[in-house]
């Protein structure tokens, strides 16, 4: 596997941060190997957030698992209420991000 470095021209979503890698083929045609995608193991910003945006829901009164898995999908801020600034904070970071975040929680220590 060859690891190369991309520019911020190179990448659709964000510049890379110092020391982050993307995977590429070298030849780019073949698809024999795996990429390899790393993440941050420490609580993120995303977390962080999805600890506040829970319990203002709850604190509320909704179900929110319902709510927020509401809003993953459908992208609606609605589905989060405003109290304690929830749906602003939530709106903070992108959708994937707090994906990535849930499926970093959930796979820990298996």
């Amino acid at each position: 596997m060859t690891t190369v470095s991309f520019s911020a021209d190179d990448t659709i979503h964000k510049p890379l941060e110092v020391g982050e890698y993307l995977c590429k083929e070298s030849s780019g045609t073949s698809f024999d190997e795996t990429m390899k995608f790393s993440v941050e193991t420490e609580k993120t910003e995303a977390g962080k957030i999805i600890d506040e945006v829970y319990s203002a829901l709850k604190e509320k009164g909704y179900n929110p698992i319902n709510q927020l898995v509401g809003y993953l999908l459908s992208g609606d801020p609605t589905y989060i209420t405003n109290f304690k600034e929830a749906r602003s904070q939530i709106r903070r970071v992108e959708r994937d991000e707090l994906l990535e975040e849930l499926v970093r929680y959930y796979l820990k220590d298996r």
